[in-house]
């Protein structure tokens, strides 16, 4: 296969833990051809199909000068057998128009992984509203008085911007309710902008759990991210630790339950995020642990995915 992946900058990547690196290694392994381009280098003009500034790529195993490109070629997207975007959050305007190019390209016949209406319908806090019977208790609003009244309600919460990522902007407040109004302020900018509010798990000493989901199936194996010292927050770029580990029962339950419904609207990786018992955040954009599974336990991700992905890319031919 001819594959067109949509990243970040591949100066970058940090090779020995990222996803996108490790879908391209197996790709190549098995003997289908990278090329790469930026969200910025799509194109469309009235009349011509949805194109790219492309570059081709192969992967040279040096840790270092890790890959060795061909000079940029225009391309359209259908010249691909799948285009795959693993653009990084934010998701931001950007990136939003981006997912409008690329629906463009599949309507004049690209494949285009995860799909973009897919990725615009999934806001990656907001998509946990579907699936009341796996969270915790929770809250959206801009209303200050609302935050308070959970605040008083459960005591110990955890307030979040809702396009935040990495654990940015996260901030516990406990039953002292101290600074409940000045992170308030800080977060719904005096009620121009929405606040997801969740009760305090205390379960998150024991790791936020990555339950990744491919073509609808479990990966039998999760990442716990532990937090530090004093941190609340288990997310990696927030110097969480990883932990790898067998999916728990109630891991398996949710992720069977989820898994058919987000395959079914177009996403083909999911990462869903758990702590306890409870689903927090479906991440849908770009979702990662797929070396630090591996690298622990031995179950490699990339192989289950690029095997999802030729059974995809076949199904859609």
């Amino acid at each position: 296969m001819k594959l067109l992946f949509i990243t970040d900058p591949l100066e970058s990547f940090k090779i020995y833990k990222d996803t996108t690196f490790a879908m391209m290694r197996e790709a190549q392994r098995r003997g289908h051809t990278v090329a790469v381009c930026l969200p910025q280098d799509l194109v469309w003009q009235r009349g011509s199909q949805v194109s790219a500034r492309v570059q081709d790529i192969v992967l040279t195993g040096d840790s270092t000068n890790w890959f060795q490109a061909q000079p940029l070629r225009s391309a359209a997207l259908t010249a691909f057998d799948a285009v795959l975007m693993r653009k990084d959050p934010p998701f931001d305007s950007e990136y939003f128009y981006a997912t409008h190019l690329l629906e463009q390209a599949e309507r004049e016949g690209a494949r285009v992984f995860n799909k973009p209406r897919a990725l615009r319908d999934h806001p990656e806090k907001l998509a946990i509203m579907e699936f009341p019977q796996f969270i915790g208790p929770t809250l959206v609003t801009r209303d200050p008085h609302d935050i308070q009244r959970f605040h008083a309600e459960h005591g110990d919460i955890i307030l979040k911007p809702l396009d935040g990522m990495g654990g940015m902007g996260i901030f516990r407040v406990g039953p002292d309710g101290l600074n409940l109004g000045s992170i308030t302020e800080t977060l719904n900018r005096h009620g121009a902008q929405s606040v997801m509010v969740q009760k305090f798990l205390p379960e998150i000493t024991e790791g936020d759990k990555r339950v990744l989901v491919i073509g609808g199936k479990p990966v039998p194996f999760c990442l716990a991210r532990i937090p530090q010292g004093s941190e609340v927050r288990g997310n990696l770029a927030a110097g969480g630790k990883g932990v790898a580990r067998a999916l728990s029962a109630r891991d398996w339950e949710i992720a069977e339950a989820l898994g058919p419904v987000l395959h079914s609207r177009g996403l083909l990786l999911a990462g869903v995020d758990v702590i306890g018992d409870c689903v927090t955040e479906i991440n849908v954009t770009s979702p990662t642990c797929f070396q630090e599974i591996y690298d622990q336990t031995g179950c490699n991700v990339a192989f289950l995915f690029v095997d999802a992905l030729e059974e995809a890319v076949a199904s859609r031919a």
